[in-house]
């Protein structure tokens, strides 16, 4: 997926695993299929998995995730993956990495229904109330100028993709929203599917906490388009009860974020190309969003 990436095997995490955890040496170890792009997870056994980074970039979010999971997990209102393990870099592994208790669940399908809307808001707030005030800035904490040079180049690169000229109305509406005006609230900050579990329709759990941390929240309103139907998508915004500037900045997320993503992963990540079109397409056609 990226031009640095190490490469990380089964039977490397198996060394991994005996040096350092030799208790769980014997447990099988199996290669999880995700769409992730920032670690390589491979499952431990039947109750874990072990996390480890694709690239020294991935570094900085996990050691965060080792940090700020075991203090906001408690405090939301789905389970996250318990911290059982962090693994240290060595000879054979140079970064750090982590061994997480395992989930059941399936990732959110396209086009999600209203009651995984009202427990993603549910999660969103949880995450607002979060009263931990030493935390990081989070990953999207920050204003969308940050990403306006980036998000208008993808623009004109993915000029036989999409329809530019609205991409560009749109993306100017968003950046020129009210900036917030409020404390620094903690996010989530990466809401996608491949971040979200559900089972019989409903939330189940979220993961990945690496982006996690305090800025403008409306980065966690990016599942109204990377996840949700048309339909659910006004019940998370109502049970949300964000303002009209917030709803366009968190809008304007998605966009970028999809954006972005979808030529970098389209031949490296399909799944995760094809979220990016979905998203795109939502915030396209949901103009008056």
């Amino acid at each position: 997926m990226h031009a640095d990436e190490a490469t990380i095997t089964a039977e490397l995490v198996r060394r991994l695993v005996g040096e350092q955890f030799p208790a769980w040496a014997d447990l099988p170890i199996g290669r999880v299929e995700s769409s992730g792009t920032v670690n390589a997870i491979f499952r431990l056994g039947e109750t874990m998995c072990v996390r480890l980074p694709r690239t020294k970039g991935g570094v900085k979010a996990l050691l965060r995730e080792q940090e700020w999971l075991p203090r906001l997990a408690p405090l939301l209102p789905v389970p996250a993956p318990e911290l059982l393990g962090r693994g240290r870099p060595g000879d054979i592994f140079p970064w750090p990495w982590s061994v997480h208790g395992w989930l059941d669940g399936a990732h959110p399908a396209p086009d999600a229904a209203a009651d995984i809307a009202t427990d993603l808001a549910e999660l969103v707030a949880a995450f607002r109330r979060v009263p931990l005030r030493d935390g990081p800035a989070s990953y999207r904490g920050g204003t969308l100028a940050n990403v306006d040079a980036a998000t208008r180049a993808a623009i004109a690169d993915l000029e036989a993709d999409l329809d530019t000229a609205l991409a560009t109305a749109l993306w100017d509406e968003s950046v020129g929203a009210p900036a917030w005006d409020g404390p620094p609230s903690w996010a989530h900050s990466d809401l996608l599917p491949a971040n979200l579990l559900v089972a019989d329709g409903r939330l189940t759990g979220v993961l990945d906490f690496g982006t996690a941390g305090l800025g403008d929240p409306s980065c966690d309103l990016m599942p109204a388009w990377t996840v949700l139907s048309a339909d659910a998508r006004g019940t998370f915004r109502e049970a949300v009860g964000v303002d009209d500037a917030s709803w366009l900045r968190g809008r304007g997320w998605a966009l970028s974020m999809a954006l972005l993503g979808l030529p970098y992963y389209r031949e490296s990540n399909p799944p995760f190309a094809a979220m990016c079109r979905r998203t795109i397409d939502a915030v396209l056609t949901d103009a008056d969003g």
